[in-house]
């Protein structure tokens, strides 16, 4: 392993650790009654913010190594894996959602599941991991595996870790929220227990036209914004 794929090793590790261990241990008890709820979140997103700035830089700086050959196919998978994904980050920032920093009231109030949250409880982890992993496909070297790999565990793992602070935090409200959605995506609807057609109703066409937006505007706009086309050289 070179010095800069080890770098980008260590960013990763350095970004997991930060986020699991003070967010869902009790260190972060700890820290809150030392420096406040406000003091604690603005510590804690700036160095969330360094840690990500350091496995990006590092990722740039890595060697390629490949894993596996290039097909066209690949290419398409994050094409069609993204709307999806940037539906569920635009609904998810833009409605009320309990996953969410300081909106855990709306499960205590009882409030039933509206909008996104009928298709899943953490649409932006969800939203982010699944940009990271179908990304990972068209990226087959190691430096594009361990970045990618490591935003789609803090993701996906994430949405775990949320579920589970939040039981904790909210009790019988929580699991009385989480038994009428789900998390992975669809399949409280797939069981019945949520209606897609409500979902979208209540989701609004302003939302799906802002994720459509955004979609087409990294579609053509990837090359200029990362380096790299969306599409495959033809």
């Amino acid at each position: 392993m070179t010095g800069s794929m080890g770098a980008l090793a260590l960013a990763a590790l350095f970004l997991l650790a930060t986020h699991f261990g003070l967010s869902s241990t009790p260190l972060r008890a700890a820290l809150v009654r030392t420096f406040g709820e406000r003091g604690f979140l603005a510590a804690y997103s700036a160095l969330a913010a360094l840690a990500l700035a350091w496995l990006v830089l590092a990722w740039r700086d890595a060697p390629f190594v490949p894993l596996w050959g290039w097909s066209a196919w690949q290419w398409f998978l994050p094409i069609a894996v993204m709307p999806l994904a940037l539906v569920l980050v635009v609904c998810g920032l833009s409605q009320p959602n309990p996953s969410a920093v300081g909106q855990g009231g709306m499960v205590d109030r009882g409030e039933a599941p509206h909008g996104i949250l009928r298709i899943t409880r953490n649409p932006v982890m969800w939203g982010i991991g699944l940009w990271a992993a179908s990304h990972m496909v068209p990226n087959g070297d190691l430096a594009g595996m361990l970045f990618f790999g490591t935003l789609a565990v803090l993701a996906l793992l994430g949405a775990v870790l949320i579920d589970a602070k939040k039981a904790r935090r909210h009790g019988a409200s929580w699991l009385a929220f989480a038994a009428e959605t789900s998390n992975l995506p669809f399949a409280a609807v797939a069981s019945g227990r949520q209606s897609l057609q409500r979902a979208v109703r209540e989701i609004g066409w302003r939302r799906l036209g802002v994720a459509v937006l955004l979609y087409a505007v990294l579609l053509h706009g990837h090359g200029w914004l990362v380096g790299v086309p969306a599409t495959p050289p033809l």
